[in-house]
């Protein structure tokens, strides 16, 4: 099983203007969300850890766990309201999100709330966002990977949202402290941007890679993804959609990727390590293909593993 810690909120994507306002369609959303989500659509055991709100939008959100089939047995409630995230997208797809965020339920996890124990079949850990940069989920999550690290996969997710973390330099100071602990980065051109202005996305990756993970994948949108690990880089093209919009399309590939290993009995330190040019290879692809089918949808809608190998076989 693969735990996923993190935000969970509602993205409210704003419609057409009419003569009295502005239309909005409310869907659920959050970086480390829409991972678990994505690896339960491709159906892969997956739990969820995080507080959600007692309200009415934390009620929907535990639906939308559930009907994936993500365990809700590490999520806790709280009367906090849930963070809503107002996204307008550009004309290319691009989002474009506004938080509203103060004393919400998704960065209420404490480090004393933390299950004292995780059971052996979890293999591997995911974190991504803004909850590793705001307080307290954020050391929450940083006490949970320094005691879990070596024991299972950590994979890492930058996923970097500064209107909301605010001190950049801190939020990157902690990310390289949590590098330490970690096998897997997946990480976004514009993530490298924001976080080393003008450095290039090679050195920044081989830079991570000096600090403890094995494999980092940097994703570039239309350009396809590259991963750097050991000596090697690997480069693969993205599939060539009508786009929507990209809104979770990252975190549908982290979903594709770590799915991809576990359903290939890769997700374990050792595995990682070893990777093959070859394997690697096809965990981007399918990863890559599994995005590419988001952003033919709108907002954050992960496919099946089904839906992604036709799309593949149609593809190829």
């Amino acid at each position: 099983m693969i735990l996923v810690c993190g935000e969970a909120l509602i993205d409210l994507f704003i419609g057409v203007p009419s003569q009295t306002g502005l239309s909005a369609e409310a869907v659920a959303g959050g970086s480390p969300f829409n991972v678990a989500i994505g690896i339960g659509r491709l159906g892969r055991p997956a739990a969820f850890l995080s507080t959600l709100s007692d309200d009415a939008f934390g009620v929907f959100l535990a639906s939308k766990l559930a009907e994936a089939g993500v365990s809700a047995s590490y999520l806790q409630r709280c009367p906090n309201p849930t963070t809503l995230s107002v996204v307008a997208t550009s004309a290319s797809g691009q989002p474009q999100y506004s938080f509203y965020a103060p004393d919400s339920a998704d960065r209420a996890l404490r480090p004393e709330a933390l299950p004292s124990q995780l059971p052996s079949g979890i293999n591997a850990i995911a974190a991504a966002s803004y909850a590793l940069g705001v307080e307290p989920i954020a050391s929450a999550i940083e006490t949970l990977l320094r005691r879990e690290a070596g024991s299972r996969v950590i994979s890492l997710d930058p996923n970097v949202r500064p209107r909301v973390v605010g001190d950049l330099q801190a939020y990157r100071e902690r990310f390289e402290r949590l590098l330490a602990h970690a096998d897997i980065v997946k990480a976004s051109d514009e993530d490298i941007e924001l976080l080393y202005p003008g450095l290039d996305l090679v050195a920044a990756a081989r830079a991570w890679l000096q600090r403890g993970p094995k494999l980092v994948i940097v994703t570039r949108g239309a350009e396809g993804p590259l991963a750097i690990f050991g000596g090697s880089v690997v480069e693969r093209a993205a599939p060539r959609v009508d786009v929507v919009d990209t809104v979770g399309a990252g975190d549908t590939f982290h979903a594709g990727l770590l799915s991809w290993l576990d359903a290939n009995g890769l997700l374990t330190s050792q595995g990682i390590a070893e990777l093959s040019e070859a394997q690697v290879t096809a965990a981007l692809d399918f990863a890559a293909a599994a995005a590419a089918i988001v952003c033919t949808r709108r907002g954050a809608n992960p496919p099946a593993w089904e839906e992604v190998t036709r799309f593949m076989a149609e593809s190829a």
